[in-house]
């Protein structure tokens, strides 16, 4: 499977462009740039991309259905307003930050990972344009009345499990990995990870702040104490994922940030067994060495997840969609 396809090299050549305008820029300067307003729908354009409509709303910035004029292919296209988020110095790191991951996740060429068209920055607005992909984020079959029957959350884990392990070993970790993030489109069991290249900019505006936006619940512990991360605490997420797609709870919840957060850090979570009565007891084996708290305990590599998963696969009787029915705690 080819890493790049004919189009990357051209954006990696402007995104190397900017990162060199980046660089002679005075800090200063950076502090007093707006972010560009891009229209809610019309004709405004980033990069090659011509905006129709405003289609959603990120932690940092709209989400746009485009069009590429030259291909026709319709694209979404993810802003971060750069200039609203950081100032001075912190501004000129966050926009190198974004052009070097941006640069990374566009070389991914995965068929279960969202394929990045075009990436930059313009007038302290940065944009990624990505593939517009069919289905619903899986927090819709988070929810217990929704939930997927146990081969169809298990198979499609392990794609996911089995496209992290191909990021990690380019060098690119995803770092908010959660049902919100990844698309399933139910009639083709099409399963696509988003936002590579977007979370670590996020997370360096929340460690800004000083102030987690959302909640911490899909965060590994290391991550939560803002230690070294690496490719084994994205599977710590996607063991989360994982229960709640089982179960339709997470397996810390708290009255207070502070107690969640203590929570993930030092206790046990409850066994997915313990909670469904027809799961088997190798799947719930699975989830605790997911969400081990220290990373040289959890699996160390996305394909042991994976072929853990589909291990348990062969053993579950073949079953076609079905209600299940979950007691909650």
């Amino acid at each position: 499977m080819a890493d790049l396809d004919a189009d990357w090299p051209d954006v990696r050549s402007r995104l190397m462009r900017a990162r060199g305008v980046a660089q002679v820029q005075a800090v200063s300067a950076w502090g007093s740039v707006a972010p560009r307003a891009v229209p809610t729908q019309g004709v405004g354009t980033l990069g090659r991309c011509v905006i129709d409509k405003q289609i959603g709303q990120g932690a940092m910035g709209a989400i746009y259905l485009a069009h590429d004029p030259g291909t026709g292919q319709r694209v979404a296209v993810k802003t971060m307003a750069l200039a609203r988020e950081f100032s001075g110095a912190d501004l000129a790191d966050a926009r190198a930050r974004f052009l070097r991951e941006a640069d990374m996740a566009g070389r991914l060429r995965h068929p279960d990972i969202v394929h990045i068209l075009d990436a930059g920055e313009s007038e302290g607005l940065a944009y990624i344009a990505m593939e517009l992909v069919e289905g619903v984020d899986l927090s819709h079959h988070t929810q217990p009345e929704h939930l997927l029957p146990v081969p169809v959350v298990l198979r499609i884990v392990a794609r996911v499990a089995d496209a992290l392990a191909y990021a990690h070993t380019r060098g690119v970790t995803h770092r908010d990995i959660k049902p919100d993030n990844i698309m399933f489109d139910s009639p083709r069991e099409a399963v696509k990870v988003m936002d590579f290249g977007v979370a670590r900019l996020e997370d360096a505006s929340r460690t800004r702040t000083g102030v987690v936006l959302g909640t911490p619940t899909f965060m590994s512990p290391e991550q939560l104490s803002g230690q070294h991360t690496d490719g084994r605490s994205d599977l710590y997420s996607l063991g989360v994922t994982l229960f709640q797609l089982l179960t339709g709870q997470l397996p810390y919840r708290s009255e207070s940030l502070g107690a969640l957060m203590r929570a993930i850090g030092q206790d046990t979570p409850p066994n997915v067994c313990s909670l469904r009565s027809d799961l088997p007891p190798a799947l719930g084996d699975v989830v605790a060495l997911a969400l081990q708290k220290h990373p040289a305990t959890r699996y160390a590599t996305g394909e042991q997840m994976a072929e853990d998963l589909r291990a348990i696969l062969k053993m579950l009787p073949d079953s076609g969609p079905q209600a299940v029915d979950i007691p909650l705690g």
